[in-house]
């Protein structure tokens, strides 16, 4: 699943970003773009928890066409 995260700006919000995403699926693999402000995540999470802790992480994200 992909995600566009407006103030994901540098590698340091991309850690956050990776933190938050790996306390609900620490196997996840993430793949960070902080450049273009996209995350494409491999998870068995469900959307809606990624979605929810990136929130809580103060990165909400919009969802990226596949």
């Amino acid at each position: 699943m992909q995600f566009h995260i407006e103030n994901m700006t540098c590698f340091g919000c991309a850690r956050s970003v990776t933190k938050a995403i790996q306390s609900v699926d620490k196997a996840a693999v993430i793949k960070a773009d902080p450049e273009n402000r996209k995350i494409e995540v491999e998870t068995s999470a469900a959307r809606a928890e990624i979605e929810a802790v990136l929130a809580e992480a103060g990165y909400p994200a919009a969802r990226e066409a596949a």
